[in-house]
């Protein structure tokens, strides 16, 4: 039996367990591992495992699982906290840092205080909105999904979807209720017309600067907090004409603050990024 040292973090409530690729080896059956270490009663407890990892191209490599055991490309709420691993730990310490994920090279910028990373900038990139690299169904390979209406269990919705290296389907509505986000999210998410799943945003707009989310997160659940779903949902406000290209996302565990640049078509997002304890996890063949 071997153990592997871990650090759980958390990005506005977004929760992980991170493990340094750096100077830990990993076992072959990374799924396995996911799915117990993330578990709330036997386990460490989390979102999912995310692992920090050396880079050919970048200051590291980000490698996300969510608790279901299934790879992810990114999370905006998870790359936040590798920064900030990254800088704390001294694996690189500039202010600028580029991270390697599933979805591509992410730079991001660190906001210290005290020496530590408090704030973080991250460049999430562009959107992608053509059906086909989503990947939706709902519309035509070309074509973007904006306000086209769904029906499940009786209920019509108006689905925008957004990819940010990984697919979303943002759905407004007056109020943000349990019915929706744990009776109707976990159905869009495994709906045949998302052919790789869909991570599902529940918005409510308070104004044109200021949303509240929920998000039932492919493969995790809901989450407190989801980054990529926040940039999409940024993304999903201009679309439809709800919302300005800068806005404060509020989520369950923290706010986020987003701007999709007209100029540069890159979404920006700020916010915390908190190390919460570290320890050692038995691993079992």
């Amino acid at each position: 039996m071997t153990s592997i040292e871990f650090t759980k973090m958390h990005g506005a409530g977004n929760d992980y367990v991170y493990v340094n690729g750096f100077a830990n080896s990993l076992p072959n059956d990374l799924e396995k591992l996911a799915i117990d270490i993330s578990h709330r009663r036997f386990g460490v407890g989390g979102d999912g495992l995310i692992l920090i990892l050396p880079s050919k191209q970048a200051d590291a490599q980000m490698r996300m699982f969510n608790a279901d055991g299934s790879e992810s490309e990114m999370c905006g709420n998870g790359i936040r906290c590798v920064a900030k691993y990254v800088y704390d730990h001294g694996i690189a310490t500039r202010d600028q840092l580029r991270i390697e994920t599933g979805a591509g090279i992410l730079s991001l910028q660190i906001h210290a205080k005290n020496g530590l990373a408090e704030q973080i900038t991250v460049d999430m990139g562009e959107p992608r909105l053509e059906a086909s690299l989503i990947p939706t169904t709902l519309a035509p390979a070309g074509q973007h999904v904006v306000n086209v209406p769904i029906e499940i269990k009786g209920r019509k919705l108006f689905a925008t979807c957004v990819s940010m290296g990984n697919p979303h389907c943002v759905i407004f509505v007056p109020e943000v209720d349990d019915e929706l986000v744990l009776g109707i999210g976990p159905l869009i998410e495994k709906d045949d017309r998302f052919p790789k799943k869909v991570n599902v945003e529940f918005v409510e707009v308070l104004a044109r600067g200021e949303v509240n989310q929920r998000t039932w997160e492919r493969g995790s659940g809901e989450t407190w907090a989801c980054g990529t779903g926040a940039s999409a949902v940024c993304v999903a406000g201009v679309l439809t004409g709800r919302t300005d290209r800068t806005i404060v996302n509020n989520l369950i565990g923290g706010q986020l603050k987003l701007t999709w640049d007209e100029s540069t078509n890159h979404v920006m997002m700020t916010g915390p990024a908190t190390e919460v304890f570290t320890g050692r996890w038995q691993v079992h063949a």
